[in-house]
């Protein structure tokens, strides 16, 4: 889920061509279930190979990554590890979301309603071991390096924005910039022609930025203000927020009080049942990362990702080839440019 600051920041846009030659650190997670939402048959059925294992995820990483690359983009990405124990009632409650999909689903492919049944479907994504470690098997196959994170991949990938080994992090989340993140670019991973939830209507999606120092400067906050702010709107950590309390009011609230201690204080907000707001914004103050990791782009294995995709998953041969041969041929125009960094 994640905060939702959307009503409350200013974006720039985000093209290629600004982040050409740049490092950006992909939230891992948040792209799979992206790619596992939006890559699906019109029923709504995800894609699978000839014995019925799912390859949505494979098609998102690989045809997207090999969009950055061929665009100068220098992607690495970052994968979860184990949740924080607050995030317990936001995985529960995420479970209970994709059950109910599932049932709405399968109600709606027996009215023989498509368009009902692929917007339930895309509720019911499941992110297994397994197709994480197919991910990084294929990134790995790529030269494309990822990092395993201690915990929340969003926090390490902010951490490595902060060290300046990455320039932004990739996620749809604006948890990015509560975590530190000097930027964040969303809509990198599933940019280009998308419906309108709910409307038949078709609009480009383009990525987009925010600059952590420009969002505070915006709304004249500090990062511990911003995440009380999220706090109250709700975070991973606390998924309901405060009862009763939108953007614009807990916006005001913060402004007035300064902090949430103070907020409690003057009785401007009163906490429901046991909160603890000051671990949660620890978590996103001092959260787990860890700087034992190696970001290097090597040259594609060509073999193993055709072995990969089209020999174990049943990809097209020549799609792959193509989008390969893309690869190739930006990699040899740069190796001609030598005011160009060599990746390859």
């Amino acid at each position: 889920m994640g905060v939702n600051l959307r009503d409350l920041v200013t974006t720039i846009p985000a093209p290629l061509d600004l982040i050409r030659g740049r490092v950006v650190a992909i939230d891992g997670y948040n792209a799979l279930y992206q790619f596992l939402a939006i890559i699906r048959q019109p029923d709504g059925s995800s894609l699978m190979d000839s014995q019925g294992r799912i390859t949505s995820h494979l098609s998102g990483v690989f045809y997207r990554t090999i969009n950055l690359l061929e665009g100068g983009v220098k992607p690495a990405y970052v994968f979860d590890g184990k949740p924080p124990e607050l995030k317990t009632n936001e995985i529960e409650r995420r479970a209970k979301v994709k059950e109910k999909a599932r049932a709405d689903y399968a109600e709606a492919l027996e009215k023989g309603d498509l368009v009902e049944a692929k917007k339930q479907a895309q509720a019911t994504s499941k992110l297994s071991v397994s197709m994480v470690q197919q991910a990084k098997d294929l990134l790995g196959a790529m030269g494309v390096p990822w990092v395993q994170a201690p915990s929340e991949g969003e926090a390490q990938a902010a951490f490595m924005a902060r060290k300046g080994d990455a320039w932004a992090t990739v996620s749809q989340d604006y948890d990015a910039l509560l975590f530190g993140s000097p930027r964040l670019i969303r809509n990198l991973t599933i940019s280009g022609r998308r419906k309108l939830p709910n409307k038949p209507v078709y609009m480009n999606i383009e990525p987009e930025m925010l600059k952590l120092e420009d969002t505070l400067a915006q709304l004249m906050m500090t990062r511990e203000q911003l995440i009380d702010l999220g706090i109250l709107l709700g975070t991973d950590f606390n998924p309901d927020g405060f009862k009763g309390i939108g953007p614009k009011k807990a916006f005001k609230i913060i402004t007035e009080a300064q902090s949430l201690e103070n907020a409690i204080a003057r009785h401007l907000i009163e906490p429901e049942g046991e909160f603890d707001y000051v671990a949660i914004r620890d978590i996103f103050l001092n959260p787990k990362t860890t700087d034992d990791y190696h970001l290097e782009w090597r040259a594609i294995e060509k073999d193993v990702v055709m072995r990969i995709l089209c020999d174990e998953h049943d990809f097209s041969y020549d799609r792959v080839e193509a989008a390969l041969a893309r690869i190739e041929k930006t990699s040899s125009e740069m190796k001609k440019q030598p005011n160009l960094e060599k990746w390859f």
